[in-house]
């Protein structure tokens, strides 16, 4: 792509009129590939330069779409489940957009939330591969009272069927009635490594949900509804793969 004005980049990406990218970039908030630049008339390529305003990224120009679902329980992660079962199709119908949208990595039929969907190969390719090791933080109801020593356990490591798996971080946010509610950071993607984890700790997992992907946050979106993910958002998700 050819190289054009600064302040076009920017009005073009919806922070403003011209004349207000302008002010932006007079006043030292606008940087390009980490050098400030507060004169007018820079060009730049906005496919290749990484541009940010007051420190969030500016995501690239293209035509892919970047869409965040919470996922309800009971659906299975796919467009066309070949056993007929509830899966993604049903929701990603009611969307406007008619462009064909594919999930990044899955979700267990009985795990809820969290599910980015696209149809950038590239960036969803990054995503997924263990390499990039993007962290996802997970909600769980377990069996039994956790015990104080659990998470220091799991940080250093349990030994699975398939290698050891530890997570990033852990913590007990509840404990009633002889079941807990955790909280924790994972970066591995292997398959249920969440539920055979606590599994193998000892405390069987009864509910799960994604709450956090990367950068991108569940908040309050209800299950089963989706919404497009917002400037800053896919910024964040495209630094997040790119500084790994």
């Amino acid at each position: 792509m050819a190289e054009i004005r600064l302040q076009k980049v920017l009005a073009q990406a919806g922070l403003g009129s011209r004349r207000r990218c302008d002010d932006m970039i007079a006043g030292g908030r606008v940087e390009v590939n980490g050098e400030i630049i507060d004169t007018m008339g820079a060009r730049v390529d906005p496919l290749t330069d990484i541009i940010r305003v007051d420190g969030s990224r500016i995501p690239p120009p293209n035509d892919h779409a970047y869409v965040l679902l919470n996922k309800p329980r009971g659906i299975v992660t796919s467009m066309a489940d070949e056993r007929g079962r509830p899966d993604l199709s049903s929701i990603v119908a009611g969307r406007e957009d008619p462009v064909r949208l594919f999930h990044v990595g899955r979700l267990d039929t009985d795990t809820s939330g969290l599910l980015i969907l696209t149809n950038d190969g590239d960036l969803a390719h990054k995503l997924a591969h263990p390499s990039f090791e993007v962290t996802k933080t997970y909600v769980a109801l377990v069996d039994g009272t956790v015990p104080d020593g659990l998470g220091a356990k799991l940080k250093a490591g349990i030994e699975l069927d398939d290698g050891p798996a530890r997570v990033d971080r852990f913590l007990v946010k509840d404990t009633s009635r002889g079941r807990s509610l955790v909280e924790l950071d994972i970066h591995m993607g292997r398959n249920r490594i969440v539920r055979r984890l606590l599994d193998a700790a000892g405390h069987p997992v009864r509910e799960l949900t994604r709450t956090a992907f990367g950068p991108l946050r569940l908040g309050g979106l209800a299950a089963g509804t989706m919404r497009d993910l917002k400037r800053d958002e896919l910024g964040a998700l495209f630094d997040s793969v790119e500084q790994a």
